[in-house]
This record gives structure tokens, sequence and C-alpha cells, in this order.
């Protein structure tokens, strides 16, 4: 291989820190046998992009990365749709092909699992993640019911009512009944609200319903899931929490909506960090252009807000998806490192992309970008970082090194065995039915009924033989004394029950839904450790 190439890439991706090793030098048809191409740690948290047509070795790529965050202390959470990726807490297997591979780029193999939590939406493959309804907010629920711009504001009227009347919406079945109160009994409540049709309600009560049937209900509800969760580490090495999706693959909306709602979640928490050695955390979109399919302008801006932002707090995000054209062109400008695997180009509108790809990657000398792009091989790819000082490198063609960990999904008995051990499995596995906005409104309706009929306080009872005793008046100024100290504790006793602490929750909704507001609700109150 020529000289220049491998002087010119050992200079790009020359680091004086920790770096995550990606590959070798491929030029001309050759594959220089030297790991040069390696990505700075504390560059990563720059967010990235693994791009790819099917089959070019994206999963492959998202799994070493993850293997070697995790190896470095930082905490990776992913979305895994197929299964592939829950192989990642198993030592992988030598054969022929990883030996070839670790051959053709000199990396000396070793085999290693990670720590890994499954989590799952329904609960049925790992630790049930939930949600409240408040904190998921109008935006996002909005999108995963599937709701038009009217029907979307009519959520958004409800939450507001919900917030300033102090009603915490926890599950769906809290949404479900401010919904009928508010369609019936208190229709005269919204006056100040503009109103609602009892279509717009209709249609809102019923794709509820679907929700619920397709399994997604069990999201929504209590004990919602802590985010410091996410950011353990054990044994010096990063957690890695891979999202179960075989079995709402048919729910795009639902997970990648929610896969948003952490991520802005995680924005609103965590403290400001600036620039660190490493990410605090990294976290890989997988299948990307479903976060962004049909997505409305108001939620396009609230992700690119996000990802715009979050880096500060210690967070990378890597988008993982087909296309580099899947990525809103605003979001893609925030992606300093890139991983292109190959990209086909059999129609004008491929060749329309491929060029379109082309242009956004740095000048190089070495390669014809376009031609480079379209015959990468299996585990190849078209690789620029940003270097420690903050530029990007030129682009090289690398082939990656084999992952460390399982090139496969686990057994079910495996899995089975690993959720028999998982601490969050037991921590998350029931359901908390706490007071919310459903009983609430039905204390309001009782307490109504109530007072329409009043009943007279019921005169004390003398014992017989028993001479009758004057009422005694107590002191003013004992009784305003009792008064307030009664107070206090009926005060104090709420705000450390568990109503209490929701009802707090709610009454800083409104807050919240300032910055970033249109996409979040009420922000959960967080375990301290």
């Amino acid at each position: 291989m020529d000289s220049r190439i491998i002087e010119a890439a050992r200079t790009a991706f020359r680091s004086n820190g920790s770096t995550l090793t990606l590959g070798a030098l491929v030029h001309a048809g050759e594959c220089n046998a030297e790991p040069l191409a390696a990505l700075p740690l504390a560059m990563a948290n720059r967010h990235g992009l693994i791009a790819g047509a099917t089959g070019t070795g994206k999963t492959k790529t998202l799994q070493l990365l993850a293997e070697q965050f995790s190896a470095a202390g930082v905490p990776v959470f992913l979305a895994d749709l197929k299964g592939d990726l829950s192989g990642l807490s198993m030592p992988g297997e030598a054969s022929e092909r990883v030996n070839q591979r670790a051959k053709d780029t000199g990396y000396s193999w070793k085999a290693g699992g990670c720590p890994v939590e499954y989590l799952s939406l329904t609960g049925k493959g790992g630790a049930q993640l939930r949600a409240t309804v408040s904190s998921f907010g109008p935006l996002l629920l909005s999108r995963v019911l599937g709701l038009n711009d009217t029907q979307t504001s009519v959520l958004s009227m409800v939450f507001k009512y919900a917030d300033d009347q102090k009603l915490a919406l926890l599950d769906l079945a809290d949404l479900r009944a401010v919904l009928q109160y508010l369609s019936g009994d208190g229709a005269e409540e919204l006056a100040n609200y503009g109103g609602m049709s009892k279509a717009s309600v209709g249609v809102l009560l019923r794709e509820m319903v679907e929700l619920e049937q397709q399994g997604a209900g069990a999201f929504f509800g209590n004990p919602e899931f802590d985010l410091d969760d996410l950011l353990a580490v054990k044994d010096g090495k990063g957690l890695v929490s891979v999202l179960q999706l075989r079995d709402v693959q048919d729910k795009p909306g639902l997970f990648s909506t929610f896969m948003m709602w952490m991520l802005a979640r995680l924005y609103h928490e965590l403290p400001e960090v600036g620039d660190v050695d490493k990410p605090k955390l990294v976290f890989f979109f997988d299948e990307a252009h479903l976060l962004f399919d049909d997505a409305s302008k108001e939620f396009l801006d609230q992700v690119e807000q996000v990802v715009r932002l979050i880096r500060s707090k210690g967070v990378g995000v890597w988008f993982v998806t087909q296309s580099p054209k899947d990525v809103p062109a605003d979001i893609l400008g925030q992606l300093g490192n890139r991983v292109q695997h190959a990209l086909r180009a059999f129609t004008p509108d491929d060749e329309k992309a491929l060029r379109a790809a082309a242009r956004t990657f740095p000048k190089t000398d070495f390669y014809d970008v376009e031609e480079i792009l379209t015959t990468l091989g299996i585990g190849e790819a078209f690789v620029t970082v940003l270097a420690p000082n903050g530029a990007p490198t030129p682009p090289f063609a690398v082939r990656m090194i084999p992952p460390a960990s399982r090139m496969g999904p686990l057994s079910e008995g495996e899995l089975v065995s690993a959720l028999a051990a998982s601490e969050q499995v037991r921590e998350y596995a029931v359901a908390e039915d706490r007071d919310s906005a459903r009983e609430a409104l039905a204390r309001r309706m009782a307490g109504d009924s109530a007072a329409a009929a009043p009943v007279a306080p019921a005169a004390p009872v003398q014992p017989s033989g028993v001479p009758p005793v004057a009422e005694q008046q107590p002191d003013p100024g004992a009784r305003a004394a009792e008064t307030v100290a009664g107070a206090a504790a009926m005060v104090g006793a709420a705000l450390n029950s568990p109503v209490g602490r929701q009802v707090a929750r709610t009454l800083v909704s409104t807050v919240t839904r300032g910055l970033l507001g249109a996409l979040l609700g009420s922000p959960p109150r967080r375990r301290r450790r």
C-alpha cells in the first residue's frame, strides 16, 4: 500500500488520550494489517452516524462500538429490533472468519462480554419500562397515537387543564377519565380553554383503546423508569442497556418516540459537565428513520434542540440508519463522527442520494468518494472522526475489526436465565396504582352528589344519669396554635406520601414545559444513590 496514505492516516488518527479501535486502512484493493483508524473517546459525545445499505455491517459496527465503550467504563443504551445484539453479554467464539478478519486488520482479538440489562416496553423480554402519561407530554403522546394537528391541540389542552387542576396523569386510565369528564359533566370547565368536540374526544379514546390492545398500555404508569439505572458501571465496565423490541416491531412510532422521551429526559435531569475525557452515556438510535418519518416540524425542531444541547451533559448520540438522507439536515450537521458502510445506487433516486452523501465528507486526495461508497465490502466503511482538536479527519476506507462479544442472539434459555438474575426485572415487575386523576375526579363527582343532599350532624348522646356539661370555649391563642400545628402536620404528611409526591410532580409540570416543554411533561423525582 502507498506509504503516503498510511502516514496520512497515522497522523489523522493520532491521539494522546483513550481511543476506540475501528480497523485497518483499505486502498486500491489492499488492506494494511495495522488497526490505525480509531475514535478518540473524548470526541464520542460529539455524536455520530452509522449508515449503510442492508447487510453491509451496520449492526456489527454498533456492537463493536458498544462493547468498546463499555470496556472504557462508559454506559451504553441501544435498541435491538431483531434480537441480534442480545449476545453482547456473552464472549464471542473464535471462527475462521473472525481469525481471518483479525489477521487482515492486524488486530489481537480476544473474546469478551459486557454487563447487560435487558429492557422491554411490554415487560416480556426484559425489565418493564414505564413512563407516566404526564411526563411523556402531549407532543410525544400524540405521535404515538397518530393524531393530526387538531387532535394534538385538543390533547395539549387536556394536559393544560390537568396541570391547572392538579390532576396527576399517570396512566391511560387517568387520561381517559379526564377526557370523559370534560366531554360530560365537566364540559363547562373548558370555557376558558377553548372547548373540544365530542368527535375529537372519540378519536382520542379509540386510539387509546387500540394502543392498549396492542399491549403498549403497560408502558404507561408507575413506577417510572429511573434514568440513573442507565448510568451504572459494574466492575469498571459501563452497563449496556439493551431495549428488546422484537415484540413491538410493528409499532415503530411507540419505541422511537419512547427513545426520544428518554433522551430528552436525560437532558433535563443530568447536570452540565462540559468537555469530558469520556462520555457519561452513549445513546444509539437504531433504525433512526423511524423517528423522523412523518414527523411534524415542531417535533423535528425539538429533536434538533435536544441533540444540539445534550452534548454538554456528557451524552453522545449515534444515529444508525441506511442512508444519511434519512436524518434531517439540521440534525445531520450535529453529527461529528461518521462510519459510512456501502451505499447502493440502483435507481435515479439512489444515485442522487449517493452524490449528496459523497458531498458531505471532507476532501480527500486518496479516494474517489462516490466510487468507494459503492465498492466497500461487507464490514468495511468510509470513516471520518473528530480529532482531539475538534477538526474532522480526512476520510479513509477501513476494514473494521471483529467484535469481541457474541455475534448473534442469546438462546431462549440464556435469555430466561439472564432475566431471572436481573435486579431491574425484579425492581420494575409490579405496577403501582397510585392515587391520581381518575380517583380525584371520582371523589369530585361523589362530593358534588353529597353536596346536593346535605345531612344534619347528629346531636351528641348524653349518658343516662349524668348532668349536661356546658361547652367549654377554648382559648383563642391555643386554638390558633393548634390550627397551625395541625396544618403543618397535614402538609408534612401529605408531601411525604406517594400521593403528595405525585402531586408535587404535577405542580412543576408548567415549569418544565418551558424549554423543550412541548416535548416533555413533568419530570419524575430522581432516586438518589
